[in-house]
């Protein structure tokens, strides 16, 4: 099927310099299950309700983590702590000359998908899963939760940043 393209939508390299401004967390999203293991960084994460516990990842629709995902039927979303921009790295595929598995060396903890320890993980079942443009979507039902990091590591303007906050004096 091919999508109509609105003439009234803003250029391309236009939307994504705005979205370079915008901060994010550094997440990995892992799955692992009968169609096997694997672990991508992703930037697009965001919770969807508290009732029932929900999160999205949005994956590049031609990516082997969106295939692996979708047919494992589970998800684990990592965010990373801040000072971990090699596992980050590792895992957006910056080594994948120099290593076979993007795990090797990676302490990870137990559940049906690999949990990065020292990360705030969302372990989470696919509920739904939609195309957008060159993305899948997939809403997850979140079953666990594992660690807990109070200082995530993000991402803004091609660079990692740690989160510092801000004093507010009390009145």
């Amino acid at each position: 099927m091919t999508q109509a393209i609105n003439s009234d939508l803003i250029n391309r390299s236009a939307f994504i310099s705005a979205m370079r401004s915008v901060a994010s967390s550094v997440t990995v999203v892992t799955t692992d299950g009968p169609a096997g293991r694997h672990g991508a960084t992703v930037s697009a994460f965001c919770s969807v309700s508290a009732d029932p516990p929900t999160a999205l990842i949005c994956l590049n629709a031609g990516s082997r983590i969106a295939g692996l995902v979708a047919a494992n039927g589970i998800f684990n979303v990592n965010v990373l702590p801040q000072g971990a921009t090699d596992i980050a790295e590792r895992f957006a595929g910056a080594h994948d000359g120099a290593i076979i598995d993007r795990f090797d060396g990676i302490e990870c903890e137990g559940g049906a998908a690999p949990a990065i320890a020292g990360a705030t993980v969302l372990s989470c079942r696919t509920v739904q899963e939609m195309h957008s443009g060159s993305h899948r979507i997939f809403v997850g039902h979140v079953h666990a939760l594992y660690g807990g990091v109070e200082r995530p590591l993000t991402y803004l303007n091609g660079a990692y940043h740690s989160v510092v906050p801000q004093h507010i004096p009390c009145e």
